[in-house]
């Protein structure tokens, strides 16, 4: 992948090596596991309880957000300059998608850190992996998940790495266009939101479709996908459904508990988004075939 061609974005904040604030007013680490684990057992996704406790806190003034304690980092090593390439084409892409519909894109900041960070959805390890804060509006990013899904998924390559980035600025978009919103307010309603056919599921199969709407127009700008990169962007896909990592982790799968989808929907969706690179086609929503 010749990244290199893309505009480097400002709204990468460098917070590696600066201890990602444990303790304090967020979550604690202890308390980041045991929503996991809750997760686990009831098929919620983890990041979304997080967000709602989050959320409240924000309301009452209780949680510091990473954009106001942190500067913008001026790293230019390898890792941060990719991040900041592929950050900084997925703004052009949504930044003139949004225009074309006679709205708005605001640019999400993307955090770096290493080993723990504290968002506004709580402190968080690496063990979280990538993931996006609804309530403050940024992605949070350790790089050494990138060396993760090469051992543990056997997802390699750098577009891959750059489906991840793209795919957590989905879920920015859906948040823009009150998609997140709308999710929230069924589960506060009580209606039922796991499973294979829920609405969380829909809700990471759509972004898996928006990224691949960013792909599909960064190729038509750059043409800098090499052979093999598209299979690699559609591994990691796979690498991450949750049939797949139900049978790694368990050794059977229990669609009751889906949260993001199986291997072949996620590839599915990301193909649906690259090839028509209209985000009007990622519909997950009215789907009846997912």
């Amino acid at each position: 992948m010749r990244w290199k061609k893309a505009r480097r974005s400002d709204n990468v904040v460098d917070q590696r090596g600066k201890g990602g604030g444990i303790g304090g007013k967020g979550l604690s680490l202890g308390a980041i596991a045991i929503i996991v684990v809750m997760g686990l057992v009831s098929g919620q996704d983890p990041m979304q309880i997080i967000s709602n406790i989050a959320g409240q806190a924000l309301q009452q003034g209780g949680i510091q957000t990473s954009s106001t304690r942190a500067p913008a980092s001026t790293s230019n090593d390898q890792g941060s300059e990719f991040v900041r390439a592929i950050l900084g084409d997925t703004e052009d892409t949504w930044r003139a998608l949004f225009q074309q519909s006679g709205q708005s894109y605001q640019d999400p900041k993307l955090i770096l850190f290493s080993g723990s960070v504290r968002s506004a959805c709580g402190s968080a390890d690496s063990a979280v992996g990538p993931f996006y804060c609804p309530a403050d509006q940024q992605v949070y990013l350790d790089l050494s998940f990138f060396k993760e899904m090469e051992q543990r998924f056997a997802a390699t390559g750098e577009f891959a790495q750059a489906y991840v980035i793209a795919h957590e600025v989905g879920h920015h978009v859906q948040t823009l266009l009150g998609v997140s919103a709308r999710v929230h307010a069924a589960r506060q309603r009580g209606e039922p939101v796991k499973g294979h056919n829920g609405l969380l599921v829909r809700q990471e199969l759509q972004a898996d479709c928006l990224a691949g709407v960013w792909a599909h127009h960064a190729q038509q700008r750059h043409a800098w996908l090499e052979p093999g990169d598209l299979k690699d962007a559609l591994n990691a896909a796979q690498a991450i459904g949750d049939d797949r990592l139900q049978k790694q982790a368990q050794g059977y799968v229990v669609p009751d508990s889906f949260t993001h989808g199986t291997s072949a929907q996620r590839e599915r969706w990301f193909t649906q988004g690259y090839n028509t690179g209209k985000p009007g086609q990622c519909d997950t929503f009215s789907a009846q075939r997912l």
